[in-house]
């Protein structure tokens, strides 16, 4: 499950990046057609972060409608003091695991490609992640997003066990 989805237009300043493009060839009567599909990632480094899937005949316009569909799949990620993720988390897309671990102020992005391109863009300073399972792009960074997009605030947990923050961070 999905957090809410965020409105593009009320976010400042989106930067992207192309994690992957690849060039699709479809075999017809008269020949063969050739297509370019691009995966695109785009965030705020403010706790919102989104990726698409762009295709086209040419590349320029495969990224411009992969940034397109990320703006439209924005979600928002629970982050801590550190600039770290609120709690240990497994995210999944199809065969793909991502494990998501926080880590302490210092330790940078140990990621691997897919997944450190979502935690630059997120704003996450300190992580650490393992892929899990299959290594197909598009699938790692679908289950690296979903498992961002699954983590709760101590506030959130408080609230919903009619307990104190206090209480749950002991």
């Amino acid at each position: 499950m999905k957090r809410t989805i965020i409105d593009a237009s009320q976010l400042d300043e989106l930067q992207d990046k192309v994690v992957t493009i690849k060039r699709v060839t479809k075999v017809v009567k008269g020949g063969s057609n050739s297509r370019f599909t691009a995966l695109v990632v785009v965030g705020d480094g403010k706790g919102h972060v989104g990726a698409g899937l762009g295709k086209a005949k040419e590349v320029p316009e495969a990224i411009r409608k992969g940034k397109e569909d990320a703006m439209k799949h924005l979600v928002e990620i629970a982050l801590d003091e550190n600039s770290s993720i609120t709690h240990d988390f497994v995210g999944q897309y199809g065969s793909s695991n991502v494990l998501l671990k926080r880590a302490p102020e210092g330790t940078g992005i140990i990621a691997g490609g897919p997944a450190r391109v979502v935690c630059e863009l997120a704003g996450i300073k300190n992580i650490r992640t393992k892929s899990l399972g299959s290594n197909n792009k598009q699938n790692v960074v679908l289950a690296t997003l979903n498992g961002l997009a699954e983590l709760k605030t101590p506030e959130e947990v408080a609230k919903k066990r009619g307990k104190s923050v206090e209480e749950i961070m002991a």
